[in-house]
């Protein structure tokens, strides 16, 4: 069973996402986050395929079968936490353990859900908890994608790029930027 904490509030001791409850910082107010569980897979894939087809057709990577298959040969429910509003699937979000750092991964956010707020809600959730953690965090984001401003917004620098990935990366406690 989750155990959670309302407001902004993270728990560091706990090895697993918690259910946080949005502030007023988002507009799409009464958010959760839940631990994923396995029966959740298929809905994310499908998420995943929908959220980052413009951006996989405009560097020509995209195939139906490899958006979808890529996030279950990744999928890791201890990992990941699932984004609700009014108990509707509205995104998710994982932080993998490795070994210098954090990786940021399979954060989406349902197409109706975007631009609300509840992106930056959601990342500031989970780096309020890394930085209590004392923890970097690293992501990697497709170039072009206009979700590599929200990351510079919340402290993110670009580590490396190759033809298809900027990756980026956040020492704990980095100011936010302004971007």
């Amino acid at each position: 069973m989750d155990t959670g904490v309302s407001g902004s509030g993270t728990r560091p001791d706990v090895d697993v996402p918690v259910p946080v409850r949005a502030t007023s910082a988002a507009h799409d107010a009464g958010w959760v986050l839940r631990t994923a569980v396995a029966a959740d897979i298929e809905a994310l894939a499908e998420l995943r395929a929908t959220v980052m087809r413009a951006d996989l057709e405009r560097l020509g990577r995209y195939d139906e079968h490899h958006v979808r298959q890529r996030l279950r040969d990744a999928f890791s429910p201890r990992h990941t936490s699932i984004i609700e509003i009014d108990r509707e699937l509205a995104g998710s979000v994982a932080l993998r353990p490795a070994e210098d750092r954090q990786w940021l991964e399979h954060f989406y956010l349902a197409p109706h859900r975007q631009g609300r707020g509840l992106g930056s809600a959601v990342l500031r959730t989970v780096l309020e908890r890394t930085d209590a953690q004392g923890v970097t965090v690293g992501l990697n984001v497709l170039r072009g994608s206009a979700a590599r401003r929200l990351y510079e917004r919340h402290g993110f620098v670009v580590e490396a790029e190759d033809p298809i990935d900027v990756f980026m990366v956040r020492p704990p406690g980095a100011a936010a930027g302004t971007g």
